[in-house]
C-alpha cells in the first residue's frame, strides 16, 4: 500500500511536470505550439510533412545522450521527479501536443491535454481509459474524451501518471526507496529514441486530422512574420538540423 501511494503521488507530480514543460515550454524548450508552427513553416504549410519533421526532431532530442536529463527547466520546478524518468516524457509530450496542434486540436483544453498524456502509455492507454469508464470503440481517444466532465478527466490524468511511473519502475528507471535518477548512457539514449518514435505512432492515431492537410497561405505567412523561434527555442533553423 505504501508503495502504491508513493507511485500515485509521484505520478501526479510527473503529469504536472510533463504538462508544464512539454506543452508550455521552459528552459531551452519553446512551447509545443511554437515548435509545431515552426515546423509548419519549414514544411511550406504541409501539415503532415510538418508532423514528419516534428517527429524526427523529437526522436533525435530523445536519443541525444544527456539532453533530456540536462533540461534547465526540470531543476527549477517547485516539485521534481527523477530527471531520467521525466525527460523522455517531456520530449514525447511536446511532440504529441505538436501533432495535435497541427491536426487541428486546441492543446489548451483539458480533454486534449488528457489525450496527449494517454498517448504516452501506448497500447496500455486503452486499458487505463476502460478502468476510468471510458470506452473508445471505433472513436479516437481525443473524441472519446471530448465530453468527459473535469472530474473524470482528472481521474484519467491520475491513472496515466500512476501507469507512467509504474512502467518506469518495471524497466528499472526509478528506485522508489531512493528516487535517484540513473546516469544515462548510449543504450538508454537509443531506447528513448525508439520509445519516442513509438509514442508518435500512437499520437497520430489519437489525433486524426480535423483540418485540411495544407494550411492556408495566410497562416504560414503569419507564423513566419510573427517572431520565429526554432523548435527548441532560440533562432529559427531548418527542422532537420535541430
Amino acid at each position: 500500500m505504501a508503495d502504491e501511494n508513493a507511485l500515485a503521488a509521484l505520478g501526479e507530480r510527473l503529469v504536472a511536470q510533463v504538462v508544464e514543460l512539454g506543452i508550455r515550454g521552459g528552459g531551452p524548450l519553446s512551447t509545443a505550439v511554437e515548435s509545431a508552427e515552426q515546423h509548419l513553416v519549414t514544411a511550406m504549410g504541409d501539415r503532415e510533412e510538418a508532423i514528419r519533421r516534428l517527429v524526427a526532431t523529437h526522436v533525435r532530442l530523445a536519443a541525444a545522450s544527456g539532453f533530456v536529463t540536462g533540461l534547465g527547466g526540470i531543476a527549477t520546478l517547485p516539485v521534481t521527479v527523477p530527471a531520467s524518468m521525466a525527460g523522455l516524457y517531456i520530449i514525447a509530450t511536446r511532440m504529441t501536443a505538436g501533432i495535435a496542434h497541427l491536426r487541428g486540436y486546441d492543446v489548451e483544453t483539458d480533454e486534449v491535454r488528457s489525450a496527449v498524456l494517454v498517448s504516452l502509455l501506448g497500447s496500455a492507454g486503452a486499458a487505463v481509459l476502460r478502468n476510468t469508464g471510458v470506452e473508445i470503440g471505433q472513436r479516437s481517444t481525443a473524441v472519446a474524451l471530448e465530453r468527459l466532465p473535469a472530474r473524470a478527466l482528472s481521474e484519467v490524468n491520475k491513472r496515466v501518471g500512476y501507469r507512467l511511473v509504474a512502467k518506469a519502475g518495471e524497466k528499472g528507471v526509478v528506485n522508489l526507496s531512493k528516487l535517484v535518477p540513473l546516469v544515462g548512457g548510449p543504450i538508454g539514449a537509443a531506447v528513448d529514441g525508439i520509445s519516442a518514435k513509438a509514442i508518435a505512432g500512437y499520437a497520430m492515431r489519437t489525433f486524426p486530422p480535423i483540418v485540411p492537410r495544407v494550411a492556408a497561405r495566410a497562416e504560414v505567412v503569419s507564423v513566419r512574420s510573427g517572431g520565429e523561434r526554432g523548435p527548441a527555442g532560440g533562432r529559427p533553423q531548418p527542422a532537420e538540423q535541430q
